[in-house]
């Protein structure tokens, strides 16, 4: 998408709404990053006092992991927030879960979160998707935990919304508390997403599970 179709979305929905956008998150079907120069010029407009007039630090761009884009993002001197989709402390989940870990395995993107921080000196949001018996067990957590000890983050942790397409189940709520209680023990920001619309199929790419 060019960077004005993307802007026309915000002004669309604007207009059905009836009130001004204040926050946006890029992120969901398509990596940001791989349409960089137009996810930049989307930014740069959305921002300007001449745009939108959105502020830098009421806008999220998520990634999957582009490592090259990470190390180049961090040189554009952006407000912006930079959230980086994990999901995994260790290339085995996180290989089944996405398939880019095969082309940037998680020392790597950890190496560029790592250059990223030191670059941009702005703290990172990593997201991480709870699933029943893959990827939210205690020795996760801290394996977790040693991965992301002393880096300027911040986890925000997910229950996994259930579609009919993939296998897997979400976390109990017992195994989500706990597994947010470990990353608490280890001095690791964390918060828990409580999330609405799950018991419907209305969450977060339910519905467009539905729809197919």
């Amino acid at each position: 998408m060019t960077a004005g179709e993307i802007i026309a979305q915000i002004i669309e929905t604007e207009k059905i709404l009836k009130e001004r956008i204040s926050y946006v998150v890029v992120m969901g079907i398509g990596e940001p990053f791989d349409n960089y120069q137009n996810l930049l010029k989307f930014l740069s407009t959305i921002n300007s006092p001449k745009g939108l007039a959105i502020g830098a630090r009421h806008i999220t761009v998520s990634t999957s992991g582009i490592v090259p884009k990470i190390k180049e993002y961090a040189h554009m001197g952006l407000q912006v927030n930079l959230a980086i989709s994990l999901h995994a402390p260790n290339n085995e989940i996180r290989t089944k879960l996405m398939k880019i870990n095969q082309a940037y395995p998680i020392e790597e993107v950890i190496g560029a979160i790592k250059y990223y921080l030191s670059v941009a000196n702005r703290r990172v949001t990593i997201e991480y998707i709870l699933i029943d018996g893959l990827n939210d067990t205690p020795e996760v957590a801290n394996e977790l935990c040693k991965v992301l000890r002393g880096l300027n983050v911040y986890v925000n942790l997910i229950p996994y919304n259930e579609v009919l397409e993939a296998p897997y189940k979400r976390s109990k709520t017992e195994t989500m508390v706990a597994f947010y209680d470990i990353l608490m023990k280890n001095k690791i920001q964390v918060t828990l997403r409580k999330e609405q619309g799950h018991d419907i199929n209305a969450a977060c790419g339910q519905l467009r599970s539905e729809h197919l």
